[in-house]
């Protein structure tokens, strides 16, 4: 009853301050949960292991149907999921299970396997949610100049409002944010569109202040060119969408472990840690906007939880697969009470991460 009456409570607000786009919102994180869960199905199954439950959502069962040995549910509260596997019980180690087709039975190697599927799974979707992307068309600001900035490199070389950076030192250029991964502190030469001419210029950046992509200020070479208002819709057809999903895969992953690595060194404040009501905030403000934009942040997401789910706390995909490490390593398991502790303590982290987020989360939504 709880279950459903807090399920009716996140409709009601859900419905209140995003109308339809919520239902969106719903589906989008329960589809990720499912194909997480999807991933550990799978692997379980491929090694003969009994898959007792598999649940998209926790709480009260509002659906569910046996179906060849396994119990498939959908519970009411739809912020998360799990299989429950066979011999597998995270708070109860002492009860092992010795059958053949129990999760007990297998060596670290195999339940490795399983338990990096899930993660896995959800890195893979972001890679295909990025090919569909990059057929619909990725929208970006266009190469051209909409402001040059006073006693910059820019403006000594002779470059003007309006100019459209074709090429630099021989690369072409599409897209205005692919112009700052090519200068560097070292003599550029830039093609240039004006009109009916092609430009020549060169130049050498200047080094001054810009921001990273955590919107710290760091110091780096520049040019002194902002762009214009103008956007340009790129498609990416054939083996170069599979280049596209790559390359923007790996920038997502390498985006959250550089966050992480700043949240943890104290390098970025933890008031940034967004939580599930901001999931739900971002999600539902781009199917307000279109079909791409909600592609690209399921895709993040996504990518969000592949990693996130990798990190060695126990309770976490990652924290199972460390315990198992050790056990591949040393030829012997984590000692039961060990193993009992250290669940309990990386439950109670997670989830005073989730409360600490979710309070970062309401003061953001005050403000």
């Amino acid at each position: 009853m709880k279950s459903l009456l807090f399920l009716l409570f996140i409709l009601i607000l859900g419905f209140k301050f995003y109308s339809v786009e919520f239902l969106v919102t719903l589906l989008v994180i329960s589809f990720l949960i499912f194909f997480h869960e999807l991933g550990h199905f799978l692997a379980a199954k491929s090694l003969g292991v009994k898959v007792e439950i598999f649940s998209i959502g926790f709480g009260k069962s509002l659906i569910e149907k046996e179906f060849k040995g396994t119990n498939y549910r959908l519970s009411a509260l739809p912020l998360g999921g799990y299989v429950k596997l066979k011999g597998q019980d995270d708070f109860n180690p002492k009860e092992q299970n010795y059958e053949k087709d129990s999760y007990g039975v297998l060596s670290p190697l195999k339940k490795i396997y399983i338990l990096f599927a899930g993660p896995f799974f959800n890195l893979f979707l972001a890679f295909l949610l990025y090919i569909i992307i990059a057929h619909l068309g990725v929208q970006k600001p266009a190469p051209q100049v909409g402001s040059v900035a006073a006693d910059s490199a820019a403006l000594h070389a002779g470059i003007q409002n309006g100019d459209r950076i074709l090429a630099i030192n021989g690369v072409e250029i599409s897209s205005f944010d692919e112009i700052s991964k090519l200068v560097k502190n070292e003599p550029l030469t830039l093609l240039v569109e004006r009109g009916e001419q092609i430009l020549s210029f060169s130049l050498t950046p200047k080094i001054g202040m810009s921001y990273n992509e955590f919107l710290q200020p760091i110091q780096k070479p520049l040019i002194g060119i902002s762009p214009s208002k103008e956007i340009v819709t790129l498609h990416y057809l054939g083996l170069q969408s599979l280049k596209y999903a790559y390359e923007e895969s790996i920038n997502a992953s390498t985006l959250i472990l550089k966050g992480i690595i700043k949240l943890v060194s104290g390098d970025i404040e933890a008031k940034n840690l967004g939580g599930v009501i901001t999931m739900v905030d971002v999600t539902s403000k781009a199917a307000m906007i279109g079909i791409s934009t909600l592609l690209i942040i399921t895709a993040l997401i996504s990518v969000n939880l592949g990693i996130l789910n990798l990190l060695p706390i126990p309770m976490l995909d990652g924290g199972h697969i460390m315990f198992n490490l050790y056990e591949l390593i040393f030829k012997r398991k984590v000692s039961n009470k060990t193993f009992e502790y250290l669940s309990y303590t990386g439950m109670a982290l997670l989830f005073t991460l989730m409360l600490f987020a979710t309070f970062n989360d309401i003061m953001r939504f005050i403000q």
